[in-house]
């Protein structure tokens, strides 16, 4: 079915904030990191369409989960379109045209079943940066298989660095393939790809594999290894909990104090604060490393978290209380910097990094799947009468928010 494609008139373009103001971006709904880059471009200022299967509109993807919730979709508008459906692929592909990017989180060959991969795209649209976003990229060995965060990570290399001594490596959540090394990555190469685009008039493929980004966030650690200034064995090296002045201890209440006084100086202030003037080892002394950190844990443990805050903050030990995900947002300088902010009552963090000129900011709470899908194909220059066609065919779906 061949919309009636008239083009959108410019009071139909939406006013939007950001660097990235004026970039139209068209997500293809998934889970985790494209979600997660796609929401780092909608934060700033790009306005991001987000391809939704018609059965979500009926139901979240996962049971019991509002909508509402999923964060990670914020900023955006929901489009419900049925990839499988030959309608569906050239409603997608007419949007594809006056896009910018476009942005995927499928495996390998996904897209290209579904008739939306790079090679239709790119011919509707010569300026057109494909983000993709796997786990293990979109060739090699492992490129068509499953996987989640942890492997990703563990495969990298990274995850054997990040534990105790003596015990297993330790996830840390799905911070560093997820998002750091998966999402974040996405959404720079899309940026990247948008810039150059703009020199060259041409698009192209952005290949973004979380266990690329885990092994390049790593970098410093492979410095530092072939210098010889780390070991293999978790939780011995500066920074993995081996050392005494890097380190989480318990305080009186149970709670946790944060300890990074990694230069000389600002390690002689904790010492001095802490009451530990006399013998104190030099900091390059690995052997007296485990039991300065006996001395030190017992010293924590005679107060509580925030009587230490109160002895310890707002001096160059470097010593931060280990705040909880409801507490964070009320200390002080996360107050003062706005570092969260609160989107229909759901408290949440902000945008970032900040622009003195173009802020980012939040431009609407997670949409109900399907609950934009006539205002953007309206505003992208669809006809009424195009839209009902292609509702009736079942090519796409709605739903009031």
């Amino acid at each position: 079915m061949a919309a009636t494609f008239r083009g959108p008139e410019a009071g139909e373009r939406r006013a939007m904030s950001g660097p990235l103001a004026g970039c139209r971006i068209i997500e293809l709904a998934g889970l985790g990191p494209a979600p997660f880059g796609a929401m780092m471009l909608a934060d700033m200022g790009a306005e991001v369409i987000r391809i939704d299967r018609p059965s979500a509109v009926d139901g979240p993807a996962i049971p019991g989960r509002d909508p509402s919730q999923d964060l990670l979709n914020r900023g955006r508008h929901s489009v419900a379109v049925d990839l499988k459906h030959p309608d569906g692929v050239a409603t997608v592909l007419t949007l594809v045209a006056q896009a910018d990017a476009l942005v995927e989180g499928f495996r390998p060959g996904v897209a290209e079943r579904l008739g939306i991969g790079p090679q239709p795209c790119l011919e509707r649209n010569p300026r057109l940066v494909y983000g993709r976003m796997t786990g293990w990229g979109q060739d090699g060995p492992k490129a068509h298989l499953p996987g989640h965060d942890i492997n990703y990570l563990a495969l990298s290399g990274t995850l054997s660095a990040i534990g105790r001594q003596g015990q297993a490596p330790v996830p840390p959540l799905n911070l560093v393939a997820d998002f750091g090394g998966g999402g974040m990555m996405l959404a720079f190469g899309v940026v990247c790809g948008l810039l150059e685009a703009r020199r060259s008039g041409q698009g192209q493929v952005i290949d973004a594999a979380m266990v690329d980004g885990s092994a390049l966030l790593a970098t410093m650690i492979h410095g530092f290894r072939s210098a010889g200034l780390w070991r293999d064995e978790r939780g011995t090296n500066l920074l993995d909990s081996g050392a005494w002045f890097y380190e989480v201890y318990e305080t009186a209440d149970g709670r946790h104090i944060a300890v990074g006084a990694l230069e000389p100086r600002f390690c002689a202030e904790l010492i001095r604060l802490c009451g530990l003037d006399g013998d104190v080892p030099q900091q390059i002394d690995r052997a007296s490393w485990p039991a300065m950190k006996e001395r030190l844990a017992a010293v924590f443990r005679t107060k509580t978290r925030d009587e230490w805050c109160t002895l310890l903050e707002g001096t160059d030990g470097c010593v931060a209380p280990v705040l909880g995900l409801g507490e964070a947002p009320l200390h002080p300088h996360n107050a003062y910097r706005q570092t969260f902010t609160e989107v229909a009552g759901v408290v949440q963090p902000a945008p970032a990094p900040r622009f003195s000129r173009t802020p980012g900011t939040i431009g609407r709470p997670p949409p109900v799947p399907g609950q934009d899908t006539d205002e953007v194909l309206r505003a992208w220059g669809f006809d009424q009468s195009d839209i009902d066609k292609l509702r009736a065919a079942g090519a796409i779906g709605s739903r009031d928010p």
